[in-house]
């Protein structure tokens, strides 16, 4: 379909090259495949002027202009290894085979090796390895203009790295009727094997933007365990101001006990206070019951903590001197959802379910105030790594199903400790009509409750119709749910559900985004 790049006009579906007038002889093909590298340092002996060896390409990295630093494994002739560093005006890709031949101290002739000659630039793909549907994202390395008749359209033809896919570092020729920008990042969507559409970037958040978020707030977040127990060490305190007293005792006035969590109303209260809405209530003018949302509280504990001066003699740490920008930066979920953050972490481990636990690992120099600031930064940001998990997987299918989810953790209080429930829905909004449409629901829970220990469920919905599967890791739990499924299976009749498959098994459910869910586990009540 159209779309824009930029503030670009629409732009009609990309297709892969046409044939160029007139073809290439194969000296000249020989010819575009040697190429001139600058060496960044001397062989220093390695090899003699005239001299040859091969080498394989291990990392590219793009510069301004067109120019590429490229890491080459040298392979000489008396089969001695080295690595050299070189500059390159064409675009590598790690793992192409060179031929080098030394043509002086700080240059040498690349060729490349005729086994890899089919690691050029794509002019068409694989729908087996992407079919169509598939979301491509790459960013644009050349764009020229080809020769054409006045009376002809100017096309354009454009070289683009892919980053993501199987086919992540491989590069695609493709034919465009406009200049795209040199540097610029495009996300498409695969037609057929000759044509990609690019998809608009207006009113949805870049997905490479995106993924850079996720990443970035997924390396930052700690588990929210770690915060509750710090903050329960501060009991009896009188030293504490009264601000941060009475913000520490809304936080766990806001928390639900995981006894009553088996009443609906009072756990659908508990997910719309979960702060995963936050941004789109304060959005909407809906300030009611903020009082209880616990993202809302978490950022009110951190205001209070962050212009406190240091509980010891020494001065806090460098955290400590970003502590404006930071108390700044976080509120600022939606308005920075594109900025420039951290991407450090693999924004694949974010979008499994459950997001795993992380201790935030403090150091001796920290002040106990300084220690409490950090650990409240890292349980914001978990809550924004659901918030961003549950965007990255919400989108429309190729075939138009609507998909949404929405994923979330609630810190429940059991016992004298503070456990947390982490929860997953997705709604999959099918067509089957002119109009009509059905919807499939998907829902996921994952908790660690004594005395039975680390349990998950998995349920899917259809038409009234319920199925589900659940694990437990401890053999007496997965004994006493295997137990008591009668009883559920009953009560689910009773509520009016057809019953399907439920069953229970010890140990973990597969784990990454693309784990096959078939079987799940819903409330009776949902």
């Amino acid at each position: 379909m159209p779309a824009e790049i930029g503030a670009s006009p629409p732009l009609p579906p990309v297709s892969a090259p046409r044939p160029l007038p007139p073809a290439q002889s194969q000296g000249n093909a020989q010819a575009d495949a040697e190429m001139t590298l600058k060496l960044v340092q001397t062989l220093a002996g390695l090899l003699g002027e005239g001299e040859s060896g091969k080498a394989e390409v291990l990392a590219v990295k793009e510069g301004l202009a067109n120019n590429f630093q490229v890491l080459l494994k040298l392979t000489l002739a008396n089969s001695g290894q080295s690595l050299v560093e070189v500059q390159s005006n064409r675009p590598l890709v790690p793992g192409n085979l060179l031929n080098v031949s030394a043509t002086s101290n700080t240059s040498v002739v690349a060729t490349l090796l005729d086994s890899m000659a089919g690691a050029g630039p794509l002019s068409s793909l694989d729908l087996e390895q992407l079919p169509p549907g598939t979301l491509l994202q790459g960013k644009v390395l050349s764009s020229t203009a080809l020769p054409a008749d006045k009376a002809q359209q100017v096309v354009y033809r454009v070289l683009l790295n892919l980053l993501n896919t199987p086919l992540a570092g491989s590069k695609l020729s493709l034919d465009s009727p406009q200049a795209l920008p040199v540097g610029s990042l495009l996300t498409a969507l695969v037609k057929n094997s000759q044509q990609i559409d690019f998809l608009p970037l207006s009113g949805r958040l870049d997905q490479l933007a995106l993924g850079q978020q996720l990443a970035g707030q997924s390396a930052r977040q700690a588990s929210l365990e770690g915060l509750f127990a710090a903050l329960q060490g501060l009991n009896g305190r009188n030293d504490l101001p009264d601000s941060l007293r009475q913000a520490v005792e809304r936080l766990f006035a806001g928390l639900p006990e995981a006894q009553k969590m088996g009443d609906s109303k009072l756990l659908g209260q508990a997910l719309q206070q979960s702060g995963l809405f936050l941004e789109a209530r304060l959005m909407q003018g809906a300030t009611d019951h903020l009082g209880q949302d616990l993202k809302a509280n978490l950022l009110r504990l951190f205001a209070q903590l962050s212009p406190l001066p240091p509980t010891g003699a020494q001065a806090p740490g460098m955290f400590a001197g970003n502590t404006a920008n930071l108390a700044q930066a976080l509120p600022a979920f939606v308005r920075n959802a594109l900025g420039n953050l951290g991407q450090s972490a693999n924004k694949t481990q974010a979008l499994n379910f459950p997001l795993p636990s992380k201790v935030l690992q403090l150091f001796d120099e920290d002040m106990e105030l300084e220690s409490l600031l950090r650990l409240a930064a890292a349980a914001i940001s978990r809550l924004q790594t659901h918030q961003l998990s549950s965007l990255a997987q919400t989108s429309t299918l190729p075939d138009g199903t609507q998909l949404a989810t929405w994923q979330m953790e609630v810190p429940m209080r059991h016992q004298h400790s503070v456990v947390p429930l982490q929860v997953k829905f997705q709604e999959e909004q099918r067509k089957t009509g002119e109009e009509a449409r059905e919807s499939l629901w998907r829902v996921e829970l994952a908790f660690d409750l004594e005395p039975l220990g680390p349990l998950h469920a998995q349920a899917t919905l259809l038409r009234g119709s319920l199925s589900s599967q659940l694990w437990a890791e401890r053999d007496a739990t997965a004994r006493l749910v295997e137990h008591e499924l009668g009883h559920l299976r009953q009560r689910l009749r009773d509520a009016g559900l057809t019953v399907g498959e439920i069953t229970c098994q010890r140990g973990r459910p597969p784990q990454g985004p693309r784990a096959t869910i078939e079987q799940r586990w819903v409330d009776e009540t949902a």
